[in-house]
């Protein structure tokens, strides 16, 4: 089994309280506060092992991190020494690699609407790669890198037409996207890199298919697709395009209902899919949410509850959709367990967050031992997505995230505090009295 078919952190441990990396859960919400998220520093290096062992044998595939998921300086520090690249998607992205230390030949600027000032400073940062999305982004990629003096190397980001069975607000390859050009505007693209923007390089494409996927089929397809288009193109424009960005997007179980295929899977689907004329290519993969899923918790402290007559029970947290978004934007489940011991009969609960929206539950109607307030919960699985999407809503301030390995826990994001919240705002002259 790899490590993203796991519910929970591979160092999860229950002797009294729950306990992760060797720290007992209990104590690190009484130490650090809740709403509190957790990230298992063997479970993160756990899964990097498991892709570099499954692709171990085809050297022409780079691993490379979809920084989406989760990007903050420890983060990155901890996928670098594991030899990974990173797929960026902004300036900000960009910025937290390169004050982490990475290489930047390591690292791709992707995104459908990249600013002049986010191409302006991942060329001054001299970023490897640019993943082209449309024809507005490489007139004004050629441009700016026209204005500076520097040729880029690129890759045109496309639309496969590969549906996966997955979240609308997930599924990135299909026809009607708004990522990437169509396989119908290849040529054009092409002709205008070759005759008019003399400042890019085109070295490859790149495409997505799509996130939390459990159908395998999807990336072989994914890859003979891709190759078809590469070799008609080289055979076309007379190029000597040979790379390939395949995404990434592979399941993680956040329910006990959930059976992701293993990373090993993964690279078997892939592998079966290279001919010889692929194993020639550098082939990239952009793992993110099975990268940092399985190693991220986090801690909630219970407060209030209330039992609708003939209806639910409802227990409240101390977060909810600010820092965990998913269950109110796609319907997304999560598994909970009570940290601190408790040997009380179970009872059916539904986890109501405590924001100003009705639609703020964490989990619909799960059974956990009776809760009480001031008990500590632990859901899983909440690496990927959370804290990268979390807000300020109800002006509350974004948790702390700690680091934990071998018994030993480190503040990696400082929680917010209220003049966090307000050290950006300004009253104007005229409004003061």
């Amino acid at each position: 089994m790899s490590t993203n078919q796991s519910l929970k952190p591979i160092t999860t441990k229950r002797i009294n309280n729950l306990s992760i990396g060797g720290c007992d859960l209990v104590k690190l919400a009484n130490q650090y506060g809740t709403p509190l998220y957790v990230i298992d520093e063997a479970t993160l290096r756990s899964i990097c092992n498991d892709y570099k062992n499954a692709f171990k044998d085809y050297n022409n595939i780079k691993m490379m991190y979809a920084s989406k998921a989760l990007s903050n300086l420890a983060i990155a520090s901890i996928l670098n020494e594991e030899g990974f690249g990173f797929d960026t998607v902004s300036a900000g992205e960009i910025y937290t690699v390169y004050k982490a230390g990475v290489d930047m030949e390591k690292v791709l600027f992707n995104g459908n609407n990249k600013t002049k000032k986010e191409i302006e400073f991942a060329l001054d940062l001299k970023v490897g790669r640019f993943s082209v999305d449309n024809f507005y982004e490489a007139e004004l990629l050629n441009k700016i890198a026209k204005d500076k003096n520097q040729t880029v190397d690129i890759l045109l980001r496309i639309t496969p037409g590969i549906e996966c069975h997955t979240h609308d607000y997930i599924q990135t390859g299909q026809i009607d996207s708004k990522f990437g050009f169509d396989l119908s505007q290849i040529d054009e693209i092409i002709s205008l890199i070759k005759n008019e923007y003399k400042n890019l390089n085109l070295k490859g494409l790149h495409a997505h298919i799509g996130s939390q996927i459990f159908e395998l089929q999807s990336f072989a397809d994914e890859v003979k697709i891709l190759v078809k288009e590469l070799i008609r193109i080289n055979t076309t424009h007379y190029l000597e395009l040979n790379e390939l960005n395949i995404g990434g997007g592979l399941g993680v179980k956040y329910t006990d209902l959930d059976t992701p295929p293993s990373v090993q899977d993964l690279a078997n689907a892939i592998g079966g899919a290279m001919d010889e004329y692929t194993q020639k290519l550098t082939i990239y993969i952009e793992p993110g949410r099975s990268i940092i899923s399985t190693a991220g918790v986090t801690l909630y402290t219970i407060g209030s509850s209330k039992q609708v007559p003939n209806g639910r029970k409802y227990v409240a947290i101390d977060g909810g959709m600010a820092d965990n978004p998913r269950p109110s934007m796609y319907q997304a489940k999560y598994t909970a367990e009570v940290c601190n011991n408790k040997n009380t009969d179970l009872e059916k609960v539904t986890i109501a967050g405590r924001f100003c929206e009705s639609g703020d539950i964490l989990i619909e109607e799960t059974e956990l031992p009776k809760l009480e307030a001031g008990d500590v919960i632990c859901v899983y699985n909440t690496g990927a997505y959370n804290y990268s999407m979390s807000s300020n809503y109800n002006r509350v301030e974004k948790p702390a995230m700690v680091l934990v390995n071998s018994g030993q826990s480190d503040i990696i994001v400082n929680r917010e505090s209220l003049d966090d919240l307000i050290s950006k705002e300004i009253i104007p002259n005229r409004l003061r009295k």
